[in-house]
């Protein structure tokens, strides 16, 4: 599933390919479900003739800003991904949302696993209201991480991969971020001490930092990696220590790295650059 750099990698795209600014025309659901929160006829007559002004992103979601003022939210799910197509292009048959622009242009969503789903609302907080705080914004501090990781007693990666306790951090840089701060997943969120919590801090801006960089992660060729606009493959599956790497060496210590389940997510680390406190 697309995570923060991602879905923010996305959002750049569409913003460089030039989407702010134009009107939508029209729009038509393939897939119905694809719509989270009303029936597609409402949705793609609440849409006609709206201007697209900007878009931007919230821990997992993109968010379309339209005028008249209503909010356009996608969330990628698995397989999600956006394709700009000229006017009269061949539609695929996983093409299961198209939003056709003035411009000529159409937006699709395709979506091979037909998980994603596109919302509605008056503002996006209707949506991410709930959603943790931003892990590379100004307000997200080590002092507030240690603070909110004392005040509840989980297991360490699932906590981390709850989006109302941090938003837009998955699978890949969870293992990330705990290898780099020498955490085992299944610690106990209470028992991570102020300066561990300050490494974690610093390891979670950092593996995210380098996603951005590196314009995500895609694992692979296959549909269900990662693809930005118009099929571009990110290149930060280079750049990982331990995910998805199950016996090759830890980049630290050599070590092979190994795999375990943690809240039925596969979960990969070093057992002797992350050891499991007894306590």
């Amino acid at each position: 599933m697309p995570e923060l750099p991602e879905v923010q990698t996305v959002v750049d795209d569409l913003i460089a390919a030039g989407v702010p600014g134009a009107a939508i025309a029209d729009a038509r659901v393939f897939w119905p479900k694809t719509i989270a929160d009303q029936n597609p006829a409402a949705f793609c007559s609440r849409l006609r003739k709206r201007t697209i002004t900007a878009i931007s992103r919230r821990g997992k979601f993109i968010i379309f800003h339209l005028q008249p003022v209503l909010a356009l939210l996608f969330h990628l799910r698995m397989t999600g991904r956006f394709v700009l197509a000229r006017a009269g292009a061949h539609r695929t048959r996983h093409d299961q949302l198209i939003i056709r622009l003035d411009d000529g242009r159409q937006l699709r969503f395709h979506d091979t696993r037909k998980f994603g789903r596109a919302y509605l609302a008056g503002t996006h907080q209707t949506i991410t209201g709930n959603l943790g705080p931003e892990p590379l914004s100004s307000g997200f501090t080590a002092k507030k991480l240690a603070a909110r990781l004392a005040a509840r007693n989980r297991q360490l990666k699932p906590l981390l991969l709850d989006q109302t306790f941090i938003a837009g951090l998955g699978n890949i840089y969870v293992d990330e971020a705990l290898w780099e701060a020498r955490l085992h997943p299944l610690s106990s969120s209470n028992s991570v001490n102020r300066e561990q919590a300050a490494k974690l801090h610093r390891a979670i801006r950092k593996v995210l930092k380098q996603g951005l960089k590196n314009a995500g992660t895609t694992l692979g060729a296959g549909q269900a990696n990662f693809y930005s606009l118009e099929r571009r493959t990110g290149r930060n599956r280079y750049f990982l220590n331990v995910f998805r790497r199950t016996g090759e060496p830890c980049p630290s210590c050599a070590h092979p790295i190994e795999r375990l389940v943690v809240g039925q997510r596969s979960t990969h680390i070093c057992p002797d650059c992350q050891p499991l406190s007894k306590s």
